[in-house]
C-alpha cells in the first residue's frame, strides 16, 4: 500500500508539473454527469458527506500540500469562498497527502484556509472517475450535476466566471 501511495504521489507530481493553465471560459457549461455521493473525514476527524451541501454550488478540488499548482490556486479559492459563500458557494479541498491531517492541518492554518478540508480515500477518487493529475477540480451545480472539470491550474478570474455562471 505504501508503495502505491508513493507511486501515486510521483505520478500526481509529474502530471501536475506538465499541466498548463486552462485556456478561456466556455460561455455555457455543459452537464458532464451527476456528481457522485461521497462520505469523507475532515481534518478534525468529523464525517462530511456530499448531502451536506445539497442545493449549493460546490467546488471540489483534489489537491496536495506538496503540489506547486495546487498551492498557487489556494488564495483564489479562499477569496471565492469569502466573496460568494452567502450566495451558496461551497469550496471543498480534498487532500491526497500521504500524511493526511498531520500534513494538512498546519498547512491550512498557515495559509488561512477558510473552506472545508477533507482527506481523500480511493473510493471517492474512483467515484469521481479517477484523478489524472492534481489539482483536479470539479464544479457542481445546485442540482448535483458536474458542470466543469479542470485538470491543472486556471486563471483566477477565468475560474470565477465559471463559478458565477452557476451562482446566477
Amino acid at each position: 500500500m505504501a508503495h502505491m501511495i508513493t507511486m501515486r504521489r510521483i505520478l500526481f507530481s509529474l502530471l501536475a508539473a506538465m499541466v498548463m493553465a486552462v485556456p478561456g471560459v466556455r460561455a455555457d457549461l455543459p452537464v458532464l454527469g451527476k456528481a457522485p455521493a461521497w462520505k469523507l473525514k475532515d481534518i478534525q476527524g468529523h464525517e462530511v458527506t456530499s448531502a451536506d451541501f445539497k442545493g449549493k454550488v460546490v467546488v471540489v478540488d483534489f489537491w496536495a500540500t506538496w503540489c506547486p499548482p495546487c498551492r498557487a490556486e489556494i488564495p483564489g479559492y479562499i477569496a471565492l469562498q469569502k466573496k460568494y459563500a452567502d450566495k451558496g458557494l461551497v469550496i471543498i479541498g480534498i487532500s491526497v497527502d500521504e500524511n493526511g491531517a498531520a500534513a494538512v492541518v498546519p498547512f491550512a492554518k498557515a495559509k488561512g484556509i477558510n473552506y472545508k478540508m477533507l482527506l481523500f480515500n480511493d473510493d471517492v477518487v474512483a467515484a469521481f472517475g479517477g484523478i489524472e493529475g492534481i489539482p483536479t477540480t470539479f464544479l457542481i451545480d445546485r442540482d448535483g450535476n458536474i458542470r466543469d472539470k479542470k485538470v491543472g491550474m486556471a486563471e483566477e478570474a477565468d475560474y470565477e466566471k465559471r463559478v458565477l455562471e452557476l451562482l446566477k
